[in-house]
């Protein structure tokens, strides 16, 4: 369990539901909880890469993404060369122990989904 030091703050209202709101808010958008799945899966990877492995994002839906994860502290960045510049995403030890909460997200959703035969019958 994390030291108080350790814990990000947040505001409830509610405290039985708060911790579950609250980390919803964490990976909740779109693509963070893919990009935490792609470093779980891939290890460290560059900008490009990781655009790669997470097919259908833009550059700056990305670049924003990684922006607001590493703010909650669950990614990492780190400049590797200058020339040409280099940076490399990795997850910090907050962002790793989300493992399990990413792959059960995974696990209940290739037992519970099916690919939607056209935009109009998708839920999402």
């Amino acid at each position: 369990m994390a030291d108080a030091h350790d814990r990000l703050p947040v505001w409830c209202a509610g405290e039985e539901w708060c911790p579950i709101t609250s980390t919803a808010t964490l990976i909740g958008k779109k693509w963070h909880p893919v990009i935490l799945h792609r470093l779980l899966e891939g290890g460290p990877m560059g900008f490009n890469d990781l655009k790669t492995d997470v097919d259908g994002i833009s550059s700056k839906v990305l670049s924003d993404s990684l922006e607001d994860l590493e703010e909650k502290q669950l990614v990492d960045r780190e400049v590797i060369s200058d020339r040409p510049f280099r940076v490399e995403y990795s997850l910090t030890e907050r962002g790793a122990s989300l493992e399990p909460v990413i792959y059960a997200m995974r696990d209940w959703g290739m037992e519970y989904l099916e690919p939607a035969e056209d935009r109009d019958s998708s839920i999402a």
